[in-house]
This record gives structure tokens, sequence and C-alpha cells, in this order.
């Protein structure tokens, strides 16, 4: 396995021959135009490919495997896990997914009765109920802030936290990249702001993660969750949990653990028998990654982005929901138009163009959520943009 990718030569973002060569490894279906890719990430022909041999592996093999060759296995991908992100492999433990992820976090945190948690109204919404499940049992506080969708500064953001910050604060939920709009958050500069108050940030990067391009500690952060199966390209079935070593000891397992020490990671790993095949394909889905580049891939990635929200941006009845900043988001974005439901327009999208979108909430307003990913070409955005110019003239009618 390549375990650094600080050396993988520059690609143009608009080089499309490369990018048509990277996109050629998907092996896409041909019914629909898929500009929905923020659930989960398809995987590149290779790395399905190495999925379906492990699989064969564990199948034939059965408990031999379990027994004689899964441990040793699964040091490898913990040890490639710690390089790519830049922390010690006792600092990470596999989750699920990022939502058991926050469940570890949350649930285990220390809280004690009347202490604080910030966090956003545009944060995930299995996360804020987990959140408010800690609320009812550990008799917390929750103050949700709202941050606008097209900030000018990250001081700005930043404000608005340390505006929320009480005696009683303890931690602040922080969203990396948010699912709705694509925005991405001034993490760091959060992070570093709650310290001076002597207040924890957990932050969930489930969509951040091998989208953009960071390691783990440049978010500053004590606790972190993602997500493998969205930007990465694991399978379904595989997240992640960073906890910095200091703090391991403070979070409290979910699940019944007797054997581990107070100070180790494995305490909270105790979850019985779990499938092998996706927890070493990891492996295969992190070379494909290096072999890009994870610089590469974000701008690639905005690249299609920008591509086609620069082209409706201004059109009479469409409103972008996602920062004009380039910087200040990836892959993601978000539109909607004026008198007509998103749904509607997601089904417009689909019925008459063959364009596969999602609808999503931010503060009480519905948008169209667009994805695009290393497959998608310029032709589908586009046929993305030619739709959107003829339902925003629906809005004259």
């Amino acid at each position: 396995m390549n375990n650094d990718d600080s050396n993988t030569r520059g690609i143009a973002a608009s080089d499309e021959t490369y990018w048509a060569g990277i996109a050629a490894q998907y092996a896409v279906s041909p019914d629909f135009i898929n500009l929905e890719n923020g659930y989960f990430g398809m995987q590149a022909i290779p790395v399905f490919a190495a999925l379906q041999r492990h699989q064969a592996q564990v199948n034939a093999e059965s408990s031999y495997f379990l027994r004689e060759r899964f441990a040793s296995q699964l040091e490898g991908v913990m040890q490639a896990l710690a390089r790519f992100c830049g922390v010690q492999r006792n600092e990470l433990l596999l989750t699920r997914n990022l939502i058991e992820g926050m469940n570890v976090l949350l649930q285990g945190y220390p809280f004690n009765a009347g202490d604080a948690v910030v966090c956003a109204t545009h944060d995930y919404d299995s996360v804020l109920e987990t959140l408010e499940m800690v609320q009812q049992r550990k008799h917390i506080q929750v103050t949700r802030i709202r941050v606008p969708l097209d900030p000018d500064t990250d001081e700005e953001i930043v404000s608005l936290y340390e505006r929320a910050i009480t005696a009683k604060t303890k931690v602040m939920l922080v969203t990396h990249m948010v699912h709705r709009t694509g925005q991405i958050m001034p993490v760091a500069k959060i992070a570093a702001m709650a310290r001076r108050y002597g207040v924890d940030v957990m932050v969930d990067a489930a969509h951040s993660f091998a989208q953009i391009d960071y390691q783990l500690p440049d978010l500053g952060a004590d606790f972190v969750a993602v997500n493998l199966h969205k930007w990465l390209g694991a399978p379904l079935g595989v997240g992640m949990v960073y906890i910095r070593q200091p703090r391991i000891a403070e979070i409290a397992p979910l699940y019944g653990d007797t054997r581990a020490a107070a100070d180790s990671i494995h305490k909270l790993a105790h979850v019985g028998t779990v499938p092998p095949a996706p927890i070493l394909n990891i492996i295969d889905a992190l070379d494909f990654h290096l072999g890009i580049g994870s610089r590469n891939k974000e701008a690639r990635l905005r690249y299609l982005c920008q591509y086609w929200l620069r082209q409706v941006r201004g059109l009479p009845y469409v409103e972008v929901l996602t920062p004009r900043d380039p910087a200040r988001s990836c892959a993601i974005a978000a539109f909607r138009v004026d008198a007509m439901a998103s749904q509607q327009v997601a089904q417009r999208l689909m019925t008459e163009h063959k364009l596969f979108t999602v609808v999503r909430e931010i503060d009480g307003r519905d948008g169209v959520r667009v994805t695009p990913h290393l497959f998608t070409r310029l032709r589908d955005l586009d046929t993305l943009v030619a739709a959107i110019r003829q339902i925003s003239a629906l809005g004259a009618t």
C-alpha cells in the first residue's frame, strides 16, 4: 500500500483526459445521472473487486480466518489509517458508521446534570437526535445556533459559537462539512477558541473525510467521528472515531467491556463479531484514493461543483444555498427554485432529465442537494444546468 500521497504529482482539475481515465474506473448505471453521491460513495471497480476477493476468502476459510488471520490483517488496516490520518494507531476506533461513532462519544462523555452543549441547526439530524437523547437521560442543556448560509469571514462563524458559551458549557458539536449545503466550517478556529474556555469540541467529519485534503490533528479537536463509506470509497459498514490518547480514559464504553484498560481505545470496541471483508477493503480504498492524491481529488470535486454553480447563480427564481466563495465548499452544493417545492424540482430533474438528486432541509427551508463524484462528466453537469434553466423559466409562468 502507498501510505503517503504527498509526492503525488499535481493534476489540473480541468485535465479532462486524466479525469476521464479515473471516471472509467467506475461502473456507473446507464439508466440515470447520479448526482446524489453524498449518501455513500460508489466504489471504484478495482476496490469493489478487492472487496469480493476478501469476502470469498472469509467465506471459504470461515472460522479459521477469523481466529487465525483476521487480527494481523486488521492491525495492518489500522496502521494504514493512522498514517493517513496523521495520528497514533491507539487513537483510532473502527465503527459501523458516523452515527455509531457519535453515540460512542456523546453517550460516553462524562456529562453531569446541568452541563451544556452547543450545536448548530444545520448539524446532522441523527446526531442531533442522539444529543437530544443524552439531554433527556443526563439532564444536560442544549443550545442551538444558526449559522449564515453565506458568511463573510470565518470569524463571523467563530463568534456565533463563542457567544453561545456559558459557564456550564462543556462541549461544542461542530460539523466540518454541512451535509445540507456543503458549507465547510472553520473547525480549527472554533476549536482553538473553545479551548480557551475549557470547552471540548466534537467534530462530525462524515463528509469532509477524504473529500478535502487534511489530517485529523489539523482540526484541533480531541474527538472526531467520520464515515469511511462516503468519500474514501470503502464499503458500507465502516466508520471511524478518533480520540486523542489522553482523553480516552474519560469516555465510558457504550458496550459492555471489563477487559481493556481504562485508557485503551479497545474498551470502546466490544461490539461482537464484525464482517471482516468491508474492514479489510479499507486498505484497497486507501490505495485508490492515494493513487489520485488528496489534493488532486479535492480540487477536481470543487471544480465540478463550481462548474455548474457558476452557470446557475443569478438565474431568475434560482437561489443557491451554498457559499459563494469556492473555498467554503467542495463537492456538495444546494439550490432552490422560488414558488416551487424542492421535492417537485427533484422529481422533475429525475423524470424529465434522468438526474438523480435529493432534497434536504435547512432552517425551515428545503433545497435540492447536488453532489457530483469523480465519475461525473462535464456533459452530465451541462444536462443539469440546462434542466435548471428550464425549471427556473417556469417561475415566470
